[in-house]
């Protein structure tokens, strides 16, 4: 069979459009061909194919054995017809006689078409989900197609994926045809093609802005060390410089919060605490209660626990809105964080000079009984607040509270260097 420019160029440009592989899909023919050689003739066995990977020639030989009495014409030849071909064969000899493909019928030609489509199409998806497999963890763009359902149905470029009602979040609302970051979760293998799955949600989805955006996050001479996030309202992250001469928080922020803020509005206004991280813990939680001024903190790095002293006029801040602040810092800092304002450490009997004496080792295993708020990873403790701890004006009840409503917070101390997206 002469070189089959066609077939060659049908290869080429699938190997360009879908990425699968010439040899693969050469594999594809070679089994058609057998395929369809079995459909015409009963058996296979004998059926031997060669193609020529650059020229794309093929040619279809059926192996016979050369018999003196052919009992099955498909496997054997009889002595007479193979010398007609060569006259140097004898009994037993092996002859390769040539199979044209015209000579298929219609449903072996089609059997072989089926074959080949059905390689193409599995090379395809395997394509596909190597493609987005590689991307699991990792942030993609793609754009808004509907709503499915609660579900969102969002276009990637070559597949869908499906952001679920658990991995939105719970203010965002979507247009057709607008563009939005998403954390890639998982990617499955179906026989529809890969199956992805994705988040908005997720706190890695702000590490990974933070990479894109910040050259010295990509490059790992800022590392995120901690994350804390409350997807919609509020995110604190803390970082780290592994060079003396770079600010942490300074890179992160960008020239007049230029590249906090290309994260704030990808995330529609979400706000972003940057903070130092710190291998002390004390330091740390007072880092992360930020933008409240603290006076004290002691903190038991065996029990996970701190004890926290701010201003009268701070506790609502470091609080925060229905507890926001208080509960993302736990978070942050892995450590359940007491909080108690100057008045109601006094009152408690707890407080000397806190601001000299707060190192002093007596207080290492001071844990407040009397109130206070504390706050762990899932949120409020047993006594903390869950209901209007005081009665109005700001008076402290006498049980150790002081009036926090929600919303409280004083105005002109909300924001310090560090806080975005108001």
């Amino acid at each position: 069979m002469s070189s089959n420019n066609e077939l060659l160029e049908a290869l080429t440009i699938l190997e360009q459009e879908k990425s699968i592989p010439k040899e693969t899909l050469l594999d594809a023919i070679e089994n058609s061909l057998i395929t369809a050689c079995k459909n015409h003739f009963g058996k296979s066995e004998n059926i031997k194919v060669q193609i020529d990977p650059i020229t794309c020639e093929y040619h279809v030989y059926q192996e016979k054995t050369v018999a003196g009495e052919v009992e099955d014409p498909v496997t054997q030849i009889s002595l007479m017809s193979a010398k007609m071909i060569d006259s140097k064969y004898e009994l037993d000899d092996v002859v390769n006689i040539e199979v044209k493909s015209k000579e298929f019928g219609r449903i072996a030609t089609q059997n072989a078409k089926n074959v080949i489509l059905q390689k193409i199409r599995e090379e395809e998806r395997k394509v596909l989900y190597d493609e987005y497999y590689s991307k699991e963890k990792d942030v993609v763009t793609g754009i808004v197609q509907r709503y499915a359902g609660k579900n969102v149905s969002i276009n990637l470029g070559k597949v869908d994926a499906i952001l679920s009602e658990n991995e939105q979040v719970k203010t965002e609302v979507f247009q057709p045809t607008e563009r939005i970051k998403l954390y890639v979760l998982e990617v499955k293998s179906t026989n529809r093609g890969p199956k992805i799955l994705v988040s908005r949600t997720h706190p890695e989805l702000v590490k990974r802005l933070f990479e894109s955006e910040v050259t010295e996050v990509r490059e790992g001479i800022v590392e995120i060390k901690s994350i804390a996030r409350e997807a919609g309202s509020r995110t604190k992250i803390a970082v780290w410089s592994n060079d003396p001469d770079v600010d942490p928080v300074g890179a992160c922020v960008g020239m007049n919060g230029a590249r906090v803020n290309a994260i704030v509005n990808e995330l529609r206004g979400e706000k972003i605490d940057i903070i130092n991280w710190n291998d002390n813990p004390a330091m740390l939680i007072e880092n992360a209660l930020s933008p409240a001024k603290v006076i004290s903190v002691i903190a038991d790095a065996e029990e996970k626990n701190a004890k926290v002293v701010v201003p009268d006029y701070q506790l609502s801040l470091a609080i925060g809105k229905e507890g926001q602040n208080a509960r993302l810092a736990a978070r942050l800092t892995g450590f359940k964080i007491d909080i108690k304002s100057e008045t109601q450490a006094r009152e408690a009997g707890d407080f000397m000079d806190y601001e000299n004496d707060y190192e002093d080792e007596d207080y290492d295993d001071y844990y407040d009984e009397d109130g206070g708020y504390d706050y762990e990873e899932g949120g409020y403790s047993e006594d903390g607040y869950e209901e209007d701890p005081a009665s109005e004006g700001g008076e402290d009840s006498g049980d150790g509270y002081a009036g926090i409503q929600s919303g409280d917070e004083p105005e002109g101390d909300g924001i310090r260097s560090g806080e975005y997206g108001e």
